[in-house]
């Protein structure tokens, strides 16, 4: 079926849906990760954002139940060069147009993606209107003007849990107490296992399976938790989650930080990482075209080591707006030598802009989960 993606500034390209009939609009980013389709797609950090994979062969494995990252797909769109309808996986149990469909996604290929992406490189990552229905380039230009742009946008609310829940046993478990009324007695394995409260901006599954592994309780909490309902849990650290678009909108989580700061080990993934630096006083901005992919560079500044990563951003804290007295830089990203961890010199403190959980990705970072775990022992 024929379909028609119009960027803001008037370029447009050509291609097909394989889904269906179908419209769909957001920020139109790239991925340059050859594998990990299926936890692109659940990645809550993509809501509001049509994503276009650099590989050309996607759906050739197919779908499976274990590599989800959410309940959910997350992006508006799903945008490849070619489309691959009979996938040769032993875990496969689905094909990739068909989990599309079931959720009202909308796929598209014969799309000339080296063009996109260059062209998304030259001029910026913008706003995109997809369309089976309304092929007129002059209509859909100008219903992309009219969609929200990222910037300033809370996206936070679209993503995160309604009610906390455990996860234990590699699944979300309801944990049949109100967000209102959580305490000390909430945990199941006190004194066993470290008892850690995440916040949800939209956590990836991944982060609690390694944080599940490094030996931890998870009690995972809606982004509006207070403070005080955190420290009646009395946990013995706190996990600030990945998430979508602008952090400076979530202006309730960067208040609620603040007054957790020096209560407990703190770790902050991408988003967290960009609001704890917001906590405490830093500033963000919005990256030309972000990192989105499972092969960028980032170098340990404490010991002179290169990590390959896996990271979906689109906003990066300002270096230089952080205090050096307090803040200690830990990582840069050897592409555009933006900062990608620090920590805090006085607090128990620890942040990172890439994903140490990977999925999809290299795990050369996962060492961080034992850190933290550490953290909390000698807190203990």
């Amino acid at each position: 079926m024929k379909a028609l993606l119009v960027l803001e500034d008037g370029r447009t390209f050509t291609c097909r849906s394989f889904t269906g009939a179908g419209e769909a609009w957001g920020e139109v980013v790239f991925n340059t990760s050859m594998t990990g389709y299926q936890e692109v797609l659940t990645d809550p950090s993509y809501k509001g954002q049509m994503v276009t994979m650099t590989y050309p062969l996607v759906g050739n494995y197919g779908v499976n139940p274990e590599d989800i990252e959410s309940d959910r797909i997350q992006v508006s769109a799903f945008l490849v060069r070619e489309y691959q309808n009979f996938p040769n996986n032993f875990r496969s149990v689905s094909t990739l147009g068909d989990y599309l469909k079931k959720q009202g996604i909308l796929g598209i290929e014969e799309l000339d993606t080296r063009a996109l992406t260059r062209h998304i490189r030259k001029t910026g990552a913008m706003r995109g209107f997809m369309s089976t229905e309304d092929l007129d380039p002059l209509s859909l230009v100008e219903r992309a003007k009219k969609i929200e742009t990222m910037a300033g946008r809370d996206l936070v609310k679209r993503v995160t849990t309604d009610v906390p829940y455990f996860w234990s046993d590699g699944r979300p478990v309801l944990c049949g107490q109100k967000i209102e009324a959580p305490d000390k007695g909430i945990w199941r394995h006190r004194g066993q296992k470290h008892a850690v409260v995440v916040f949800d901006f939209g956590v990836k599954y991944n982060i609690l399976r390694c944080l599940e592994s490094a030996g931890c309780e998870v009690v995972v909490v809606p982004a509006s938790t207070h403070a005080d309902t955190v420290k009646a849990m009395e946990p013995d650290g706190i996990l600030f989650s990945n998430g979508p678009g602008d952090p400076e909108p979530v202006a309730y989580a960067v208040e609620t930080i603040q007054q957790l700061l020096g209560y407990c080990p703190m770790f902050g993934i991408c988003l967290g990482h960009q609001l704890l630096a917001l906590a405490l006083g830093g500033k963000t901005f919005k990256l030309k075209f972000g990192h989105r992919g499972a092969n960028q560079p980032v170098k340990n500044l404490l010991t002179g080591k290169i990590d390959i990563t896996s990271q979906n951003h689109g906003f990066a804290v300002d270096l230089n707006s952080l205090d050096k007295k307090d803040i200690q830089r830990t990582y840069i990203n050897l592409n555009d030598n933006t900062l990608e961890g620090f920590r805090h010199r006085k607090y128990p403190i620890i942040a990172v802009q890439y994903h140490p959980e990977a999925s999809p990705g290299p795990h050369d970072a996962e060492y961080l989960f034992d850190e933290f775990s550490k953290m909390m022992t000698k807190k203990v």
